[in-house]
Formats: structure tokens, sequence, C-alpha cells
């Protein structure tokens, strides 16, 4: 039997606000055509399906187009709803959809009803257990779990397959879809934090008594066993995944339950690139001509901050999309106090330093240095020279003074 793993499509999810619906179509029109050469028996989506709970009508055209491809092949594909989806929404006219081989689990109670497809290597049955995300306060008193948090009703959810599976015929292998955070397992910045539900991560055990476990939720494909894995995603949606090679696992499930699984390369639309520098750096650095492709992030690392630098780096990068300062300053060892550093230094140079230190790399220049003389100077002599109103309030009469020459006057204090 062999299985089609992938997970965390995020149908309508942006790039740092640069569409990625075009290649989001771009693989599935892969997977589509994977699934036909590599002869795969069942697809199987662990979660994230779209990145909104309510996703944009683009989002659900290409979900519908791929739901289409994948029953005209006539391949059965179960899918699970993950944390970004809305398990009400994605479920609407799962049980219509399932005659035609789209098997959609998104109700927790429904969690040890098993998908059934026929071995056709000379095994028995495989039963497809789906674990949509279950948010333990939502989900705890459905799933009668013993406790609060995320293992607590995994526990509980996976109660319910064990008992299942104990009720089928000898030789019958098991598969089980999840969406969680597994102890031990490579997360990234782009995943959504769970930890609302209590501790996010469950420990593998969890998932003991089945023959495979295909994992959603954590980006980075990864295995945790041999027989508990996670596809990732299948473009980057971070930085942080600069790294990753998208894929997603081409799984042979034995006669006997045992697991081998090959991993395929998804296809990249544009690579990812973290360059750091400062902007003359980044700007004239032969070995960056191969990022000019590139989605582009650039830590800046001048002590000052330049001049209109995204404008000029798009220049040589025009698909750069994220601009970071990090200044690399000179530390200094003064542990002398403020009033000692200050000691014998003018107002002029005081205010000096200062611009210096809010600007690091640039001291004031010789105008500004002019304009900071003539704006002290201009206070000093305001304060020695006081203005009209301040003059006339020293020769104003007291208050006594004042009721007397106009008693009952308004706003006279008596």
């Amino acid at each position: 039997m062999r299985l089609l793993h992938t997970s965390d499509w995020h149908l309508g999810r942006s790039f740092h606000r640069v569409s990625l619906l075009d290649a989001q179509r771009a693989f599935l029109d892969h997977l589509v055509a994977t699934v036909e050469e590599r002869a795969v028996d069942a697809v199987l989506v662990s979660g994230d399906i779209y990145d909104r709970a309510v996703p944009s009508l683009a989002a659900v055209e290409l979900f519908d187009q791929a739901l289409h491809r994948l029953a005209d092949l006539g391949v059965p594909t179960v899918m699970i709803s993950g944390n970004h989806d809305s398990a009400r929404r994605l479920g609407v006219g799962s049980k219509l959809m399932g005659r035609a081989g789209v098997h959609l689990r998104t109700d927790p109670r429904e969690c040890g009803t098993p998908v059934l497809l026929d071995g056709a290597d000379g095994g028995g049955q495989v039963a497809v257990y789906g674990l949509p995300y279950l948010e333990p306060s939502l989900v705890r008193q459905t799933l009668g779990a013993e406790g609060t948090g995320h293992t607590a009703v995994l526990r509980a959810a996976m109660d319910r397959v064990r008992a299942d599976l104990a009720t089928r015929p000898a030789g019958t292998r098991s598969v089980v879809l999840a969406h969680a955070f597994v102890t031990g397992a490579e997360v990234s910045d782009s995943e959504r934090d769970i930890t609302v539900g209590g501790v996010a991560s469950v420990p593998v055990s969890v998932f003991d008594g089945v023959d495979y476990v295909a994992l959603g939720h954590l980006h980075n494909c990864q295995s945790i066993t041999e027989r508990v894995r996670y596809s990732g995603t299948p473009l980057a949606y971070s930085f942080s995944e600069a790294g990753h090679e998208k894929s997603m696992w081409l799984v042979e499930l034995g006669p006997g339950g045992e697991p081998a699984a090959e991993r395929l390369r998804c296809p990249v639309p544009r690579p990812l690139a973290r360059l750091r520098g400062t902007l003359a750096e980044l700007l004239e650095e032969p070995a960056h001509e191969q990022h000019t492709g590139s989605w582009v992030e650039a830590t800046l690392t001048d002590a000052a901050r330049p001049h209109d630098p995204m404008a000029r780096l798009a220049k040589r990068f025009p698909h750069i999309v994220s601009l970071v300062f990090a200044p690399e300053r000179e530390e200094t060892d003064d542990s002398r106090s403020y009033a000692v550093r200050l000691k014998g230094r003018t107002d002029r140079q005081i205010a000096e330093d200062f611009v210096g230190h809010v600007r690091p790399g640039r001291q004031a220049a010789p105008e500004e240095r002019e304009m900071l003389g003539q704006a002290l100077e201009a206070v000093r002599v305001a304060e020695s020279e006081p203005d009209e109103p301040l003059a006339a309030s020293r020769t104003a009469p007291t208050a006594p003074t004042a009721a007397r020459q106009g008693e009952g006057a308004p706003g006279v204090v008596r």
C-alpha cells in the first residue's frame, strides 16, 4: 500500500505580503502528477488546509480544484482539519465528498471511525483514522479526557483508535493522521502557538499501537521515529524556513504494517536568502549575485542607519521583502557615573555627544554643531533676558492689593 503524506498547505497565505497562490497551484499540480507517476494508493493531508478560518475565495477555489482532480484520479484522499482551519466550515459536505473518495475528518467524535482502504498488495485492509486538531478546552468533555492538556485529549482520542482497531480482523494495518506538536520535534517561526490549551507538546508514546502516524502542524519535514513523521509545509512561509528542503513522504506500508518512507522534494518557486552586512557590502559583494532572484531578508549592520536602504537594495535584489537593522557598535566599558562623565564638559559638547550616542558612527556634522550652538545661545539669552509677560508679572500687584483695588472682581481670590 503506497501512501502520499503531505500537510500544512496553508492555502491563501502570503509571504511578506506577496501572494503565494501561483506557487501553491504549482505545488498541487506537482502533487497530482506525483499521485499518477508513483501509482499512489491514497493521499493523506494532515491539517492546515487553509491559512485562515475564513479563507479567501481564491483559496477556496484552489482547494475545490484540487479535490476534483484527486477525485477524478480515483485515488482516495483523507484530510483532517488543523489549528488554522475552521473545522465546521471545512467539514461542510464531508459525507457527500466521502462518496467521491475525499474523506474529511473534522469532528472529534469520529476519531475512532476509520476510512477503510482495501490493500491491493496482498496485505489486509488499511484502517486510516483522522484526528483533527484537538483544542483541549473544546473537546475534553467530548472525548472523556482525564486531563486538561493536549496530551490528555490526544491520549483519549488514541484510546478510541486502539479500541476500534482491536475489533478489526487480524492483519488489519493502521494509519493515524494527527495535527499536533510532538516532543523533540524541530519548530520554526511560522507555526501558530497552540499553548493556550496547556503544555503544547505531547510525547510520541501517545501514538503507540499503530503502524504509521502522519503528522501535521510543524513546518519542517522530519522523522520522530520510523513510524512517526512530519511532512512539513510544501512551501516556505517564513525566513526561519530558509534551510528547509520542502517535501512529501511516499510511504510504502508493507503487508505486515512495516513502513518504508521515501522523501519526495517539492518544487521551489523562489529560494530564500538571509543576507547580513553593511549596505555597501550587500550592494558590492560578488558572492551575493546568486541571490538576485531570491526572496531576500537583509540585515544591515551599519553603525548608523543609511539613507533609503530598501530602495537601494531593491535595485540589486528585486525580490527583497524584509529589512532588519542590527547595528554593530563598539563595546564600551565605562562604569563611571553619569555625573562624572559630564564633569567639565560644556552644554554644547554634551549636546554634540548626545547626537553621536543616538546616531552611532555619525557624529554631529559641522553645520549641525553650528545649529546646536545657535540653539543653546538662544536659550542662554532667553534665560538672561526674561520676556515681556514674565517681566510684567514681577510688577503686578499682589492678590490682596488687587482685591482692594477691585473688590468683587471675578477671578480674584479673597
